[in-house]
């Protein structure tokens, strides 16, 4: 039988992907002084079963409902703090202060290897404010391994109405911003051990698709949920397959219109979510519910 050595990074690139072996990219001293990870014990947690498949009414600051090591997955979309009738009239400052407070508590709760993936968009224009580099630069500050980002192409779904500042000339062009970004991080070590022997649930499909870097899918409108930044159920229906096992457990802080627990129910996994707006908490209820229904029905 002949053996065939793996493929090795060359100065200018290896195209080939089959037992590649990186170890020389990483040693360089690009990557000198950075986080890589670390060896840790798996530890997981079981949380409560009255605190799984719930909606807390209250600040995700303190999710006391949640011990160490018990989630496997956390996606969301904080609020952007832009005047929003559910937002806070907060400085950046004090904005990015919240956000950490959040993202730390999250850090405890992931087991290791547990993911992250933040929906945000960047804001105004004089000047423009590139929220997902301050997000990344918090995450890295609190101990996160940045796995990469992902571009959502809104391009099919954009509001034709955005302005263009002066239009046809050159005197204050306004770039229309027909994207998002999803940041994915993971907590201490960069794969999930599966000591239970979970069951995947992506397909070749899925997977092939899912990994690219660029997603295209519609918005959700606002009106139709009834709540003012929903995202659509794609999003987190897409990071659950393609980070989390059958039965895994799903968190989202800043729940909102419940749009992650519906992702969750529907890939068969558990959700934990939370938001300080009774009202957005009653939504997230009445339209769980609305799928509970809907998926009784079609299997009665």
């Amino acid at each position: 039988m002949k053996i065939t050595n793996g493929s090795k990074t060359s100065s200018f690139g290896a195209p080939a992907k089959i037992n590649h072996d990186s170890a020389v990219f990483y040693a360089g001293r690009l990557y000198e002084g950075l986080n890589n990870g670390k060896d840790v014990d798996y530890i997981e947690n079981q949380i409560l079963p009255q605190n799984i498949n719930k909606i807390f009414c209250k600040s995700s600051e303190a999710m006391t409902e949640l011990p160490d090591n018990s989630v496997h997955l956390m996606v969301t979309s904080p609020p952007y703090n832009v005047g929003k009738e559910y937002d806070k009239n907060l400085s950046l400052k004090e904005y990015r202060e919240l956000l950490k407070r959040v993202f730390k508590e999250t850090h405890r709760v992931l087991v290791p290897g547990g993911r992250v993936c933040i929906n945000v968009a960047n804001l105004g224009r004089k000047p423009y404010l590139p929220l997902h580099s301050y997000i990344v630069e918090d995450m890295n500050a609190l101990g996160f391994l940045m796995r990469g980002e992902i571009l959502w192409d809104k391009g099919n779904s954009a509001s034709p109405s955005t302005a263009w500042g002066s239009y046809l000339k050159a005197n204050n062009p306004v770039l229309r911003d027909v994207h998002e970004y999803i940041l994915v991080f993971c907590k201490d070590t960069f794969s999930r051990s599966n000591l239970q022997k979970k069951k995947s649930t992506i397909s070749k499909e899925e997977f092939l698709e899912f990994t690219k870097s660029i997603w295209r899918f519609s918005a959700e409108r606002a009106r139709k949920i009834g709540h003012p930044a929903p995202f659509p159920v794609d999003l987190p229906y897409r990071v659950i397959q393609l980070y989390t096992f059958e039965g895994d457990v799903v968190l989202d802080p800043f729940v909102g219109a419940g749009t992650t627990c519906i992702a969750a129910l529907k890939t068969n996994r558990k959700y934990v979510g939370y938001d300080i707006d009774r009202k957005y908490c009653d939504l997230s209820g009445q339209r769980i519910k609305k799928f509970l229904q809907e998926q009784n029905t079609l299997f009665n």
